[in-house]
C-alpha cells in the first residue's frame, strides 16, 4: 500500500525490514516444495526463531522481546502479502493462538519451562479445539481428562489441528467435568513424547499446501495434574477471552493475501492482450479494479483500526468479530473477481492467483465461521 499508515512507528518499519528478509531468504526458496511436500520443513522453526520472529509479545525475562501484538500483525502481514498463507497459518498458531494461552494462563513454572523454546522454534505449540464430531461448538468437545491421583488422564481424538505433526507441546481443549457444561472444560498441557499420544494423517486440504494440519488421538495420556493451564473448568472462559485476537489475526491474513490477489492481477491485466490492446484498457477491467482497490483501502483501515483497540486492551469481541467476518467474506470476493480476469489461466496451479483462491476458502471457516461471526456480531445490536 503506498498510504502511510500511522499504527506503524520507525521500530515497526525496521522489524517489517527483517520479515521481509527472512521471508526472501528462507521461504521464498523453499516454499514450493513445501507445497509439494504438504507441510513447511522443522528447519523453518528454527530459523524463524533465529530471526526474532516467533512470539514477540513473549516478556524479555522468558527470552523474548516483550513488544505490542503490532508487531505479530506485521508477520502476519508480510508472509500473506508475498503470498506465503501456508507458513503464515503455521507461526500465526504458534505465536498469536497458542502464546496467548500460556502468557495469560500459564503459571511462572510453566512460562519459564515452556515460552523460551517457543520464542526459539526448538519447542512448537499447537492448539487442540475442534473434535470429529464438533465444530465451532465447543461445548459439544467429548475429549476427557480425569483427574486420578496427581494425574490426568486424557483420552479423546482431534482434527483439523494446525501444527500437528511438528508440535512438541499441545494445548488440549477437553472435558474435565461432564455436568457442569461449559464450566467442565479445562486447558490440559500435553507433551508430544507421552505414551498413548499419536499423530494421525497429514491432512489433504483444498488450499494451504504447506500447512500442517493433522488428526490427534489420546489414548489414556497421562500428564501431571501441574500441566493444568489456568484453573480447572476455567477453559471455556479463556477460550473466549483469546479468541478476539486470534480473529484479529486471521483478519489481517485475509487482508494481506487479498492485497497480494490484487497485485498479480494489476501486474497481469497491464500484460494480457486481448483484441489488440492490454486488458487493463477495457472499462470493465478498470470498474471492477476500482471496486476492489475501494474494498482494500476500507478493510485496511478497520483492521489497522483494530489493531490500535488491541494494543490498548480495547478491542472487544463484537470488533474482532466484524473483522474477521468482513475481511474473510471480502477476500472470497477479490479473489474470485480476480481469477475471473486470468480467464482459463486462473483455473491452473501454476498460476499463483489459481492458489490463492483455493487458500482464501479457508478464512471463512476457521477461527469461528462467518455464520458465528454473524452470531456474534448480533447480540450487540
Amino acid at each position: 500500500m503506498s498510504v502511510q499508515r500511522s499504527i506503524f512507528g520507525e521500530e515497526h518499519k525496521l522489524f517489517q525490514d527483517s520479515v521481509r528478509r527472512f521471508i526472501a531468504t528462507e521461504v521464498a526458496p523453499n516454499f514450493d516444495r513445501w507445497e509439494e511436500d504438504g507441510i513447511v520443513s522443522r528447519a523453518f522453526w528454527q530459523a524463524a526463531g533465529a530471526a526474532g520472529i516467533l512470539c514477540p509479545q513473549v516478556p524479555e525475562k522468558y527470552g523474548g522481546s516483550g513488544v505490542g501484538f503490532t508487531y505479530n500483525a506485521i508477520v502476519n502481514e508480510e508472509l500473506t502479502r508475498a503470498g506465503f498463507i501456508g507458513p503464515q497459518n503455521d507461526l500465526s498458531v504458534h505465536s498469536d493462538v497458542c502464546l496467548g494461552y500460556i502468557l495469560h494462563y500459564g503459571n511462572e513454572e510453566q512460562k519459564h519451562k515452556w515460552l523460551p523454546g517457543m520464542v526459539s522454534g526448538e519447542t512448537v505449540c499447537a492448539i487442540a479445539m475442534t473434535e470429529p464430531g464438533t465444530g465451532s461448538d465447543l461445548q459439544g468437545i467429548r475429549t476427557r481428562a480425569v483427574l486420578q491421583g496427581d494425574e490426568y488422564v486424557v483420552s479423546g481424538s482431534k482434527t483439523f489441528i494446525s501444527n500437528g505433526q511438528h508440535a512438541d507441546l499441545v494445548i488440549v481443549v477437553a472435558r474435565t467435568n461432564d455436568s457442569l457444561g461449559s464450566r467442565g472444560m479445562s486447558l490440559i498441557l500435553v507433551e508430544a513424547d507421552r505414551d498413548g499420544f499419536k499423530r494421525g494423517r497429514n491432512l489433504d486440504k483444498l488450499g494451504h499446501k504447506s500447512a500442517d494440519t493433522s488428526e490427534l488421538f489420546f489414548d489414556a495420556v497421562r500428564v501431571p495434574a501441574s500441566n493444568l493451564l489456568g484453573a480447572e473448568g476455567g477453559g471455556f472462559a479463556a477460550l473466549m477471552s483469546d479468541l478476539p485476537q486470534e480473529r484479529l489475526t486471521i483478519a489481517v491474513a485475509c487482508m494481506g493475501a487479498a492485497q497480494r490477489a490484487f497485485d498479480v492481477t494489476c501486474e497481469y491485466v497491464r500484460e494480457r492482450q486481448a483484441f489488440g490492446k492490454a486488458v487493463l484498457e477495457f472499462q470493465n477491467t478498470r470498474y471492477k479494479l476500482a471496486d476492489l482497490k475501494a474494498d482494500l483501502a476500507v478493510g485496511w483501515a478497520f483492521v489497522d483500526q483494530c489493531i490500535a483497540q488491541h494494543e490498548r486492551g480495547e478491542l472487544t469481541q463484537s470488533n474482532a468479530s466484524i473483522a474477521k467476518l468482513w475481511c474473510s467474506e471480502m477476500q472470497g470476493r477479490l479473489v474470485d473477481q480476480c481469477l475471473q480476469f486470468f480467464g482459463g489461466y486462473g483455473f491452473m496451479r501454476e498460476y499463483e492467483i489459481c492458489r490463492l483462491y483455493a487458500d482464501a476458502r479457508v478464512q471463512r471457516i476457521y477461527g469461528g465461521t462467518s455464520e458465528i461471526m454473524r452470531e456474534l456480531i448480533s447480540r450487540n445490536l
